[in-house]
């Protein structure tokens, strides 16, 4: 393959390829995104929630989260799991379990602790499990996990019970939408998707309100494609899942979270491999705190895609298990690609640009007689493939959230987003480097605390207990 026509063609099929695979993609989740239904709230009288919030070094953010689960839900239980914070956490939260009646504390140590964010749940769901008595119908019990630096929409726990939600016993686990913002308590519960703030619109930083059109508008419309497939993904914020699920799977595998750095995503497939549904709900929401520059970011999504590299090793129980739909084993099939042909396009696209270049510079007439000679095809083709699926989210962005954000500044995003997808590249190779090199530790994304929220550094540690799990606070 001496003539570059040759490698050309062959590079722009494969290029031709990715690029249809990812658009049919784009164009089934944006269809069912604009013409999603609602679903109803009902009371949650008939559930008892278990809030789980897993916490390593969160000194300045999570007061003010436990603060608000337990006067926004009085009726639910907290469960804030130190894994031995190097901080002030574990002097805090042992202070909450102590002062508030439904805060448990469970502690771990070293060298138990620090495994990740799946193994101080799996903590949490063995304090839960003892903790309740044989007679408890374990059906009507949530446990619903929420980041430390996170606030829940107060009708978030009566929407999750609605009739097509917990309220149908053959849901298992439901994903609410995930919301990232500056400050999270300037979100309103009546719209989930629309700010209530004094600020000016279109006020947060730029990279943090991508974030947010990110979750609000192509995750969210993938969920609500997989809404139809029967393969809604759980996330790590905003999930809650039946006890007897996680019962479910821990008789299964030992306990309901594994080992993979995409521990929510993983909890999703094996609820779906023991014979539950998940679902998702966009009408209520789960706010959390964005990150304000690109390597924290950066780090965060290579976690999440060397997890999703792990969960490849899921496949074949996924497309040959009898409780998963061939339409759910499909999207799913899709999803565990993504990282690889990320990884293959990177390749690809950059090698097939070499080679116009060069048959463009080599070819008779040069390059203005080869773009006349029919390569002009190749820049609508780049446009369509390449820049539209992205600025595509602007305006969508702008709708689907109440119009908080004025038509330039939706513009502006729209451009920003297709450099924001491209940056996300990097983050794939990344994982791909960390896996190359066996790298599997879990990497901590640091919390942005406002100095006037910090808790004085003069808190001292708590002294902990011998055993690596305790728990504390409150009646069992």
């Amino acid at each position: 393959m001496d003539d570059p026509r040759s490698w050309l063609a062959l590079l722009n099929t494969a290029a031709f390829l990715l690029c249809v695979a990812f658009l049919a993609y784009v164009g089934l989740i944006t269809h069912r995104f604009v013409r999603r239904g609602d679903h109803l709230p009902a009371a949650r009288a008939d559930h008892a929630f278990h809030l789980v919030v897993p916490c390593l070094d969160e000194e300045g953010v999570v007061v003010g989260t436990v603060d608000h689960l337990v006067t926004t839900f009085p009726d639910a239980v907290v469960w804030c799991v130190d894994d031995a914070s190097s901080d002030a956490t574990g002097t805090l939260l042992a202070q909450l379990a102590a002062t508030r009646p439904q805060v448990r504390l469970v502690s771990r140590r070293l060298p138990e602790a620090r495994q990740g964010k799946g193994a101080a749940l799996n903590a949490a769901w063995r304090a839960i499990d003892a903790a309740l008595g044989p007679e408890v119908d374990r059906t009507r019990v949530v446990v619903g996990v929420v980041d430390a630096d996170a606030r829940l929409d107060r009708s978030c726990l009566a929407t999750v019970c609605g009739p097509t939600l917990f309220g149908d016993p053959t849901v298992s686990a439901v994903q609410v939408l995930v919301r990232v913002v500056e400050d999270v308590d300037a979100l309103t519960s009546t719209c989930p998707l629309q700010l209530a703030t004094s600020r000016a619109p279109g006020g947060d930083p730029l990279l943090v309100q991508l974030q947010d059109l990110e979750f609000s508008g192509p995750i969210a419309a993938m969920q609500t494609l997989r809404r139809a497939t029967g393969s809604v993904g759980m996330g790590g914020n905003g999930q809650f899942t039946r006890l007897s699920a996680l019962d479910r799977i821990a008789a299964e595998h030992g306990s309901p979270w594994h080992g993979s750095l995409l521990e929510d995503f993983e909890l999703g497939l094996h609820v779906l491999l023991t014979g539950g549904r998940t679902e998702y709900c966009g009408e209520t929401f789960v706010a959390q705190t964005g990150l304000r520059t690109v390597k924290p970011l950066l780090r965060q999504r290579s976690r999440w895609a060397q997890g999703g590299m792990q969960c490849a090793r899921y496949w074949w129980q996924v497309v040959t298990s009898p409780n998963v739909p061939l339409t759910a084993a499909l999207e799913i099939t899709y999803y565990l690609s993504v990282p690889w042909t990320q990884l293959v396009g990177a390749v690809v696209f950059p090698a097939a640009i070499a080679v116009d270049v060069h048959y463009a510079l080599s070819t008779a007439g040069g390059a203005s007689g080869w773009w006349v000679s029919g390569a002009w095809g190749l820049l609508p083709l780049a446009v369509v493939f390449g820049i539209v699926p992205h600025v595509m989210w602007g305006p969508l962005y702008r709708e689907t959230t109440g119009g908080h954000v004025t038509r330039r500044r939706a513009a502006l995003l729209s451009v920003a987003n297709a450099a924001y997808a491209y940056l996300l590249q990097v983050a794939v190779w990344w994982a791909f480097w960390r896996t190359v090199r066996g790298r599997t530790d879990w990497k901590k994304t640091a919390r942005r605390v406002a100095p006037a929220a910090a808790p004085a550094g003069a808190i001292p540690r708590p002294r902990t207990p011998e055993h690596a799990e305790t728990t504390a606070g409150g009646q069992r």
